[in-house]
């Protein structure tokens, strides 16, 4: 954790952003890691939701879902699973290491250059569009964290969930795909590179 000025790489994803650019973060504040998976509901073309669809696609030989349906299910437990996750990783910060910044509160960043293009390069492998990378001048707290330590988005106990969320925020553990959580005042300082937009989502 940091609590000084610093510099920190960022990939913008959704709205370019533009020189001199200030940007804040703080506890209130939600990020679209928040929105993505607590506020973005699953419907199909009924307006139906997961329970509706499983309760009404129920027969005595069990489940027989269109397409549609199956989709909408699987995208409903995915969202549902990271959720969860989040949902853990929060819990233990809140009551264990409440100094760092929250990952539902905080602009995911990279330490170096050469960090944030691994990210991009993982961003690519998912058709994430990828707009800007940007350097930022932070003024506030940051935590270096091993990705692969978060929980995984599996179904695995919760108790085995809530140790791996703890390996996650001690991130002994260093690793080739580090994130930088960082919140406070943020400035554009520099448009390090630009991307076509031609396959915007």
């Amino acid at each position: 954790m940091n609590d000084n000025e610093f510099f920190a790489y960022h990939l913008v994803t959704r709205k370019k952003m533009m020189k001199g650019q200030i940007i804040h973060f703080d506890n209130n504040q939600k990020n679209t890691l928040y929105s993505f998976f607590f506020e973005k509901q699953q419907l199909n073309m009924n307006g139906e939701d997961f329970f509706q669809i499983l309760y009404g696609q129920k027969t005595k030989d069990g489940l027989c879902l269109s397409k549609e349906n199956a989709e909408v299910t699987i995208k409903y437990v995915d969202q549902t699973i990271r959720a969860i996750r989040e949902v853990i990783v929060e819990m233990v910060r809140l009551e264990h290491f409440s100094d760092y910044p929250s990952r539902l509160s905080c602009l995911y960043a990279a330490k170096s250059y050469d960090d944030v293009m691994r990210w991009k390069e993982v961003f690519d492998l998912y058709n994430r569009n990828v707009l800007q990378i940007v350097k930022l001048r932070v003024s506030g707290k940051c935590f270096e964290g091993n990705a692969n330590l978060l929980p995984q988005a599996d179904g695995a106990p919760f108790s085995q969930k809530i140790e791996q969320a703890h390996e996650y925020w001690k991130s002994i553990v260093k690793s080739e795909l580090t994130e930088l959580l960082i919140n406070g005042k943020m400035e554009v300082v520099e448009i390090i590179e630009e991307f076509s937009t031609n396959n915007l989502e």
